[in-house]
């Protein structure tokens, strides 16, 4: 079998750079034990790593303080902390119609369970939320605005500083679901007015699954809606209130923060620049290919300033995951169909009824050549039906 060309990154990056490998099976083989438990040497070594991953993400993001920098499994656990801790009854909070559900599931809860109210501001016919449109929504009882930075659907990037400096203005919480963006393009959370950010390590910052976290600024803070062990002060009868371990539960998955370490160290040396500068060479070559083909329709591709490289598109005459299929079967190529885990945004792009679309997920070991292979693949089955 000829080796697949991995076009699925935007649901997990793959392969993983060598050194996140390796080192992961160096650290569990020599350091695997529970970290911040015990005072003997191997607790202490863990242990380092864990703690020098949280300086790195902190100055990755441009945070001030690393014990604010907390772990969870993943985005999704990092947004129920987030969303759940801060919303009471009677709160309003704003969202966006590009988000995943690992936002619109925790808000539609706190909707139907809490009576929080929550308003979703839809996106213009590029793919952009218009900061404007933000304060004719604010109200008195407004607590936070939470958006997904770049969409994991359509590929753009939202003007987070302009939201965020709204929010400021406002005294309202600002928090931004970067899964698709961290590791992707830069984010400096002072510079762009962001109080809060949720990251996952499996996607652009190269780690494994199973990790992510949020950091937190100082004066914001997070209520306890967990409880449980960790390994400090055992005799207290309640969660601990000071960060990290205000919002961390349990044995951290310690290799996963190690591959996560080695994953953010390969994008720093390799330049976050260079690499979005790669896949959106890749997105721009995809877009050319495949945007006069007739029976091929593209979304928000027309312009792609202010895009990762996620590429969107349908085939007439065939489902969504019929092309998946075919493009599986047929060509060994990876892809991702239907609605992406974010139906509000294919309710917008009119897809939703039509059983959602194809994904291309565009990564940094991706080249020219599979490219071009997918490009004359698409061709190939658009064909089918003419």
């Amino acid at each position: 079998m000829n080796k697949m060309i991995y076009l699925d990154n935007g649901a997990t990056s793959f392969p993983k750079p060598e050194e996140v490998y390796q080192f992961m099976d160096h650290f569990y083989r020599n350091f695997g034990v529970n970290p911040g438990r015990s005072g003997y040497d191997l607790c202490i070594e863990s242990g380092e790593i864990v703690e020098n991953t949280r300086k790195q993400l902190m100055k990755f993001f441009n945070g001030k303080d690393p014990d604010r920098l907390c772990f969870s499994y993943n985005s999704t656990d990092a947004l129920n902390l987030i969303i759940s801790g801060l919303l009471e009854g009677g709160d309003h909070a704003i969202s966006t119609t590009i988000e995943h559900n690992s936002v619109l599931r925790p808000l539609y809860h706190q909707e139907k369970y809490k009576g929080v109210e929550v308003d979703y501001l839809p996106v213009d016919g590029k793919g952009f939320v218009d900061p404007d449109e933000f304060p004719k929504k604010f109200k008195k009882n407004t607590k936070l605005v939470i958006i997904n930075h770049a969409s994991n659907v359509i590929g753009t990037i939202q003007p987070i500083k302009e939201i965020g400096r709204l929010c400021k203005e406002r005294g309202i919480i600002f928090a931004i679901d970067s899964s698709q963006s961290a590791g992707k393009i830069p984010i400096d959370i002072e510079e762009q007015n962001v109080d809060i950010i949720a990251f996952t390590g499996h996607k652009s910052l190269l780690g494994p699954t199973g990790i992510g976290g949020l950091y937190v600024k100082e004066g914001i803070e997070i209520k306890h809606t967990r409880a449980g062990g960790t390994g400090v002060r055992s005799a207290v009868k309640t969660h601990l209130d000071e960060y990290p371990y205000r919002l961390e539960y349990g044995t951290l998955n310690a290799v996963g923060v190690a591959g996560l370490h080695t994953g953010v160290k390969w994008v720093e040396e390799k330049g976050i620049e260079n690499i979005h500068q790669h896949e959106m060479k890749l997105t721009a070559m995809l877009r050319d290919g495949l945007k006069d083909v007739n029976g091929i329709t593209l979304y928000c591709q027309d312009d792609l300033t202010d895009h990762i490289g996620i590429f969107l598109f349908n085939v007439a005459g065939f489902e969504a995951l019929n092309v998946g299929t075919l493009l599986d079967v047929d060509y060994n190529i990876a892809s991702r169909t239907g609605l992406h885990c974010a139906p509000l945004i294919h309710e917008q792009l009119g897809t939703a009824d039509i059983h959602g679309a194809v994904r291309f997920g565009i990564g940094p070991f991706n080249t020219e050549e599979e490219i071009q292979t997918a490009i004359d693949a698409v061709k190939e089955i658009a064909a089918m039906k003419n």
